[in-house]
C-alpha cells in the first residue's frame, strides 16, 4: 500500500473510531438525563421537596448577587461620581467609627478662602480647582415656599466638573462671582414647584429671605435612594460667603480639584496633600488634619460593606446547599433500592460498574442542576421586579449564572457519589432475586 493511502486509512480509522466515541459518551449521558428528567415530572411535588434546598440556594445567591451590582452601579454613578477625574479636600475624609470622629472634630480646621486660593495658585499638575460650599436653606416663591433645598455657593468651573448641566439658561459665572451678583441655578424640582407654568429665568425667587435672580434651570438628575437630586439652587461661592459667613459653624467648604486624567489623578492627589500639610505646618510624622475625597474611596468603603454582605450570604446559602444535597442523597439512596432489579438486568446484560456509577451519577447531577436552573430563574424574576419597583438597578452578572448552575451541578455529583457507588457495587444475581 502506498503511503498516502496508509496514511488516508488511518485518518478516516481514526475519524470512525473517535465518532464512535462520541456515540458512546452521548449515550452514556443523555439517557441518565432523560430517565432523571422523565422521573423529576412523574414525581412533582417530591422533586419539587427534593430540589428545594438547591433552589432556595441558588436562587439567594443570584438575586442577592445582583442587588449587590446593581447598587455597586448605582452607587457608582449616582453618589460616588463627584464628575470626570475629580476629587475634593475638605475638612473630614471618610472616617468609619466614633472615637476617630471625635479626635477630628477637635484637630481638623474648616477650609478656608486663603486655603482654597493657596491650592488654586500653587497647583501645577490639576486641570482646574474651584470652591463648593453647602447649606440647606428655605426657598420661597410667589406663592409657595421649599424647606431643606440644598443651598451650594460655587465657582464658574464648577460646571465643566460637575454632573450638572443647564436645560436652559446658563450656569454661574466668573463675572458674577466678582461681582457678588444676587443670581441663581436652579434645579428641575425647584423650577417645577416655583414656576410651573412660567419660564423661571428671569424670575426672582428668595434663598433664605434674600432676593435672587434666576439664570438658569439644570437637567433633571432623577433620584438617589429615593432622595431628589433637582432640588437645589446654586449661586455664586463670593455671594454665598457674604450672606452666610465665611467662616460659619455649618458651612462646609470643599475645594474641587480636576486631574488632567485617570492617569493623573494620584500624582494631583499628592500634590493638593503636600500643599495642604504645607499651609498647616503638619511635621512628616503627624497625619494630616484636613480630607481627600475622591470617587475611589467612596467606592471601596461601599465594596468593604456589600462584599460583608455577601460573605454572610455565602455562608447562609451554604448550608442550604448541603441540606439540598443531602436530601438528593437521600432520594438517589432510595431511587437504588427501587431499581435494584434494574440494576440487576443491566449488569447480567453486559453493563460494567462504570456503566452504573455514570448512570446514577449524572441522575443525580442533572436534578441538581433542574434545582439550579429553577432557583436562576427565581432570581431573574425577583431582579427583574426589584428593578421595575424601585431605584435600585439591580442586574444579574452572566458569570454568576454559570457559576451557580455549575455549583448546584458539583453539589448533585458530589452527593450522588455514595449512592452510585452504592448501585454499582451490586451483586448481580442478589439484584436479580431481590424483592421490594
Amino acid at each position: 500500500m502506498e503511503p498516502g493511502n496508509a496514511a488516508a486509512s488511518a485518518s478516516r480509522f481514526s475519524f470512525a473510531r473517535l465518532g464512535k466515541q462520541l456515540r458512546h459518551y452521548a449515550t452514556v449521558f443523555r439517557d441518565p438525563a432523560a430517565e432523571a428528567l422523565a422521573t423529576l415530572r412523574g414525581h412533582k411535588l417530591r422533586s419539587a421537596l427534593t430540589l428545594l434546598g438547591v433552589t432556595l440556594s441558588v436562587a439567594v445567591l443570584i438575586f442577592v448577587v445582583s442587588i449587590i451590582t446593581g447598587a455597586n452601579l448605582y452607587i457608582q454613578n449616582r453618589v460616588a461620581n463627584l464628575g470626570s477625574n475629580v476629587f475634593l479636600v475638605l475638612r473630614f475624609p471618610i472616617i468609619t467609627n466614633q472615637q476617630d470622629f471625635f479626635k477630628a472634630m477637635k484637630r481638623n480646621k474648616n477650609i478656608s478662602w486663603e486655603d482654597f486660593e493657596a491650592v488654586r495658585d500653587g497647583m501645577r499638575r490639576a486641570k482646574a480647582v474651584g470652591l463648593e460650599v453647602r447649606t440647606s436653606g428655605k426657598v420661597r416663591g410667589d406663592t409657595q415656599a421649599l424647606d431643606d433645598i440644598n443651598v451650594r455657593g460655587v465657582t464658574a468651573n464648577i460646571a465643566d466638573m460637575d454632573v450638572e448641566e443647564p436645560e436652559t439658561g446658563r450656569y454661574i459665572t466668573d463675572a458674577d462671582n466678582e461681582n457678588r451678583a444676587d443670581v441663581t441655578f436652579i434645579g428641575q424640582e425647584v423650577a417645577g414647584k416655583l414656576f410651573p407654568t412660567v419660564d423661571p429665568i428671569g424670575k426672582t425667587i428668595l434663598i433664605d429671605g434674600q432676593g435672587f435672580q434666576v439664570v438658569g434651570v439644570a437637567k433633571p438628575i432623577g433620584t438617589v435612594f429615593g432622595q431628589s437630586q433637582d432640588d437645589f439652587v446654586y449661586v455664586p461661592v463670593r455671594t454665598f460667603l457674604k450672606r452666610y459667613g465665611e467662616h460659619g459653624q455649618n458651612l462646609d467648604l470643599a475645594i474641587n480639584i480636576q486631574a488632567r486624567g485617570a492617569e493623573w489623578m494620584q500624582e494631583t492627589k499628592d500634590e493638593a496633600r503636600t500643599i495642604m500639610r504645607g499651609r498647616r505646618h503638619l511635621d512628616p510624622n503627624e497625619d494630616d488634619n484636613f480630607g481627600i475625597l475622591a470617587s475611589d474611596t467612596i467606592m471601596s468603603l461601599w465594596k468593604n460593606l456589600t462584599g460583608a454582605i455577601a460573605a454572610t450570604m455565602v455562608g447562609v446559602v451554604s448550608v442550604f446547599l448541603v441540606i439540598g444535597g443531602v436530601v438528593i442523597m437521600n432520594v438517589m439512596l432510595a431511587s437504588v433500592t427501587e431499581r435494584t432489579r434494574e440494576v440487576g438486568v443491566r449488569k447480567s446484560m453486559g453493563a460494567t460498574r462504570r456503566d452504573i456509577l455514570m448512570q446514577f451519577l449524572v441522575e443525580s447531577a442533572v436534578m441538581a442542576a433542574v434545582g439550579g436552573a429553577t432557583g436562576i430563574g427565581i432570581a431573574y424574576l425577583l431582579s427583574t421586579l426589584v428593578r421595575m419597583f424601585t431605584p435600585v438597578p439591580s442586574q444579574v452578572p452572566v458569570g454568576s449564572v454559570i457559576l451557580a448552575l455549575a455549583v448546584s451541578t458539583a453539589v448533585g455529583l458530589f452527593f450522588g457519589i455514595y449512592p452510585a457507588n452504592r448501585a454499582a457495587k451490586l451483586d448481580p444475581i442478589e439484584a436479580l432475586r431481590f424483592e421490594i
